[in-house]
């Protein structure tokens, strides 16, 4: 875990492949800001958004409940925008796309069916790279939906992916921006991992 951003109101870090967001980084942030910040007993601190176990990349936490409240009435209110990058195999058919499904949320996967919650992204392909615009925050939506369309993340296996990939899935959040919750300043905040190596 590597802390992109710190102050008294948000803590912002780089989340590894093959961890949870919760409880596994959260504890891991938590001892960040005890040793760094010499605080005794119980630290609040708490996601405004989770990333998958195989996934990497940007994950903001509130150090207070003023910062949580205000974070997630930005989210309600879509002042929050998420980019991701994938690799995918095989490459989709169309080099950009809106897409709009339904999603169920079902035995760890998600699953696109009329009674479901929308689902909205946009994405831009470049080969097999796609980076991807979210516009809703549903369970695993990124990998259903590019599934649906026939390309699934690769190392993706359980949505239906046979390429290879080094350790989870291809699927990286490269940045995040925001409105400070308290001065209200928008604030882009960026991974320094890659895919591409």
């Amino acid at each position: 875990m590597e802390v992109l951003f710190c102050d008294n109101h948000l803590l912002v870090v780089d989340k590894p492949p093959m961890v949870t967001t919760q409880p596994e980084l959260e504890e891991m942030a938590k001892q960040w800001v005890k040793v760094e910040f010499n605080k005794p007993g119980a630290v609040f601190l708490h996601p405004i958004h989770r990333l998958d176990r195989p996934a990497l990349g940007v994950v903001v936490f509130a150090r207070t409940s003023k910062a949580l409240s205000r974070l997630n009435i930005a989210m309600r209110e879509r002042l929050i925008k998420k980019h991701y990058r994938c690799v995918v195999d095989p490459s989709p058919a169309k080099k950009e796309a809106f897409l709009e499904h339904y999603l169920v949320h079902g035995d760890h996967k998600a699953f696109i069916h009329s009674s479901g919650k929308k689902a909205t992204l946009f994405y831009k392909a470049q080969d097999n790279v796609v980076s991807v615009e979210l516009f809703t925050g549903r369970y695993h939506q990124i990998r259903a939906q590019l599934a649906a369309i026939g390309s699934p993340i690769a190392g993706d296996a359980k949505y239906g992916s046979t390429a290879y990939w080094r350790e989870g899935i291809a699927l990286i959040h490269t940045d995040i921006t925001f409105p400070h919750p308290i001065t209200g300043a928008s604030m882009t905040i960026s991974s320094r991992q890659t895919l591409l190596h």
